[in-house]
């Protein structure tokens, strides 16, 4: 299919894609703020784990090179 082909497809496609977006079931209100604070909540948890196990394995090699003077 050539490039003038795909730009003829063009309204055809968002026509088409309109047509689909109308079919979602977006979200309510509630379950998009409920589902953003799980996002929100898992994700700082996830980087304090991260945090708490960088800063223990900072202190590990520090004993451990200071161990080796």
């Amino acid at each position: 299919m050539g490039f003038v082909d795909k730009l003829k497809r063009g309204p055809a496609f968002v026509k088409e894609a309109w047509a689909e977006l109308k079919k979602v079931t977006w979200p309510t209100r509630k379950e998009l703020v409920s589902y953003t604070t799980v996002v929100l909540v898992t994700v700082t948890l996830i980087a304090i784990f991260f945090a708490v196990i960088d800063l223990g394995i900072s202190q590990l090699l520090k004993l451990i090179l200071k161990a080796g003077k």
